[in-house]
Parts: C-alpha cells; sequence; structure tokens
C-alpha cells in the first residue's frame, strides 16, 4: 500500500513542486503523517469534516495553504494541472478524489511552518512538525512511532 501511494499519488505531486520540497525527508513526512492522520485509507475524515488522505479541512489546512504567503504562489501553480480553481470550497472537494493533489497540498502544508523538515529517524522531531502544522483535535501520540517506522521502512 505505501509503495502504491508513493507511485500514484506521492511522486507524481512532488514533480509539481520545487525540488527543495522534495527527497527522503519529505517522502517520510508524508507517508507518516497519512498513516497517521488516515491510515492512507479514508478520503473522508470519519466523523469528521476533513478530506483527502491527508485529512485536510476546508477552513483549516486548505485555507492555510491558499494563503499562507510561502506556499500560496506554489498552491496555485499545483491547483492548475489538476483542473481545480483555487478556492476554499474547490480543493477541499477535490481533495477526497484526487489522491495527488491531496500529495502536493502536504508538503506545502509542512512549509508553512518556518523549521526544516527533520531528518529520517527524528521521530519525535517529525511528531512535534505534525501537530504544528496539522493541528489535530485529537493527537494520538501512541500511534505515531509505529506508523513513523512504517513509513521509514518504505523510504529506506
Amino acid at each position: 500500500m505505501l509503495q502504491q501511494i508513493r507511485v500514484s499519488a506521492i511522486a507524481p505531486a512532488l514533480k509539481l513542486l520545487p525540488a527543495k520540497m522534495s527527497g527522503r525527508r519529505a517522502e517520510q513526512m508524508l507517508l507518516s503523517i497519512g498513516l497517521q492522520a488516515s491510515r492512507l485509507i479514508h478520503r473522508r475524515q470519519i466523523g469528521g469534516p476533513a478530506r483527502g488522505l491527508w485529512q485536510f479541512e476546508m477552513g483549516g489546512g486548505v485555507r492555510g495553504v491558499l494563503e499562507h504567503p510561502t506556499t500560496q504562489a506554489l498552491a496555485l501553480f499545483v491547483c492548475q494541472p489538476r483542473g481545480v480553481p483555487a478556492t476554499d470550497a474547490a480543493v477541499y472537494a477535490a481533495l477526497e478524489h484526487d489522491d495527488v493533489l491531496a500529495a502536493a497540498f502536504a508538503p506545502l502544508m509542512l512549509w508553512t511552518d518556518p523549521a526544516p523538515l527533520p531528518a529520517v529517524g527524528g521521530i519525535q522531531q517529525a511528531w512535534d512538525l505534525y501537530l504544528r502544522t496539522w493541528r489535530p483535535d485529537k493527537p494520538h501520540r501512541q500511534t505515531w512511532d509505529d506508523l513513523y517506522a512504517q513509513a521509514m521502512g518504505e523510504v529506506a
């Protein structure tokens, strides 16, 4: 499953973004957060409003990426080839069905944080970055280490 997500969603998404947003650190974070947020299975949050494999909320992550000075132009650039108007509502609706768009918005969300991406293996630093950028309502720290290890096994 992780390899399939890397090939079908993450790789094409990272090709839409500057090279500095790619690499093992980015893939580690994307797989870890995707596993944590949706197990990379649920495109619609169970009992909640989030959409896409990386679980973006319209007024939270979607708006944040579209409006943040660091990511705004890139978000517009990513939306165009996906055929999605760069509006909160249009992106939010598309995330549920467009894994490439979701996989492109995930590293953009990470880039709204001024800290560099953690080194692969930096479990606590990765958790801290996830908390700062995704701001989950009910974070589940007890599942992070195992999910991070699964992602690290795929990235290695």
